[in-house]
């Protein structure tokens, strides 16, 4: 893509660490390198879409300014070196009771990051990254070498029992919107009840009957359906009630690990049947036992250090900085986290189950993704290097990095139209 060659080529400079002395090494060396130049080759030519990157609420801001290399695994930056074209930013606001003064907040929270995202694109970097609003729009901001941002909501709690705030969230540029998130809604049930506020494992038995007013306004205005996060229930329901095809925008394959948050092969099939896309997501806990295991024990370390999420280790001061150094590089070699190939094998059981064209790709950047080899958007080629491996064409690299999230995303555009939007 053009936005991957203004200062040079990507294929170039990604392939000069492997590529010197091609003539030099083992034969297993040289196929290495050969199979590294040609990733990186088809890597500049395909658009490459991340579905799922969390902000912070100070983003943009002189704390987190996504112009600069920083603590936070995206950045412009990054997805410059990276080759990532373009990302859904999402507005993220946390479930909590349901009471008026917590819904009036969390609409408050979800209208910070809109202006965060707008305020990143519209008066911050406007000559290196515009928002998206359409499917064309991603191709043509990508082919005039911006990088692209797109908004999807995370938890339809944002929008209380209010249907009007999703014609208002639509207009800032919301293009999808995850029904639910950890704790039931009014909206829907979630994979992950919560104990603290109350859930028992049902309360609506799936989508409920507001719920179902939500799917018929996104449809109107051409929003996709997120199932990532509900329960099975729910995403059934959410798939039988949706005229449009509807997303998971960054869940993997409960099949290779049965985590709540995966989708099962059943959930999987009524997926492709109802023409939607599954964005396999590279977070460690949902892609492997022993990664699960690694992400407690991970967050035990660091709550016995008394860290603050996204405290950096530095902060401690240099004696427990060492003893904690000490412990996660013991939690390494007992439990190490999940790769790039273990991503690629959830990508592959999805493919072989329900076909190329429902299948994609997120991160979960910021928001607990990451996995050895694609911890940030710096690192994005080696996604498309696995999958060169394991036989994968440029045309199915092309879908699996946004064409079949665009298709479906054009294909909700036009039930809007349809339905008089």
């Amino acid at each position: 893509m053009a936005s991957r060659t203004a200062n040079g080529s990507l294929a170039l400079a990604l392939a000069a660490s492997v590529a010197g002395g091609c003539a030099l090494g083992t034969p297993e060396e040289r196929a290495e390198r050969a199979l590294a130049n040609r990733a990186a080759a088809i890597h500049e030519r395909v658009l490459t879409l991340d579905s799922h990157i969390d902000i912070p609420f100070n983003f943009a801001t002189r704390e987190v300014d996504p112009g600069v290399l920083g603590d936070f695994q995206v950045d412009l930056p990054r997805m410059r070196a990276g080759g990532l074209d373009a990302g859904f930013f999402i507005v993220y606001v946390g479930q909590t009771e349901r009471t008026p003064e917590n819904e009036a907040q969390a609409r408050a929270d979800a209208m910070t990051k809109f202006e965060a995202i707008h305020r990143m694109a519209e008066e911050l970097y406007p000559d290196e990254i515009e928002i998206a609003y359409t499917a064309a729009d991603v191709e043509r901001i990508a082919g005039s070498g911006k990088l692209v941002a797109a908004i999807g909501i995370e938890n339809g709690y944002v929008i209380g029992r209010d249907l009007s705030l999703l014609e208002t969230y639509h207009e800032l540029g919301a293009r999808y919107m995850t029904l639910a998130h950890g704790g039931h809604n009014d909206i829907a049930d979630s994979a992950t009840p919560r104990e603290n506020l109350g859930d028992a494992e049902a309360e609506h038995d799936g989508v409920s009957a507001f719920g179902e007013q939500v799917i018929a306004e996104m449809n109107r205005l051409g929003m996709l359906v997120d199932v990532s996060h509900i329960s099975k229930a729910a995403m059934l329901d959410a798939v039988r009630l949706s005229a449009a095809p509807v997303i998971a925008s960054h869940s993997s394959m409960h099949a290779l690990m049965p985590h709540p948050r995966n989708l099962d092969d059943e959930q999987l099939r009524a997926l492709a049947a109802n023409g939607g896309v599954v964005q396999t997501v590279a977070l460690g806990a949902f892609l492997s036992e022993v990664a699960a295991r690694r992400a407690v024990e991970y967050r035990n370390i660091r709550g016995a250090f008394g860290m603050i999420p996204g405290q950096p280790p530095e902060e401690l001061g240099a004696e427990p900085y060492e003893d904690y150094i000490g412990r996660i590089e013991a939690l390494d070699a007992r439990w190490p986290d999940a790769t790039v190939a273990d991503f690629v094998d959830h990508i592959d059981h999805a493919v072989d189950l329900i076909g190329i064209g429902h299948v994609g790709i997120s991160s979960d950047f910021d928001g607990g993704g990451g996995v050895l080899g694609w911890y940030d958007a710096s690192e994005t080629l080696n996604v498309t290097v696995e999958l060169v491996r394991r036989g994968y064409s440029e045309e199915d690299i092309a879908r699996l990095w946004g064409g079949n999230l665009l298709r479906v995303w054009g294909e909700a555009e036009e039930v809007a139209a349809r339905l008089g939007r």
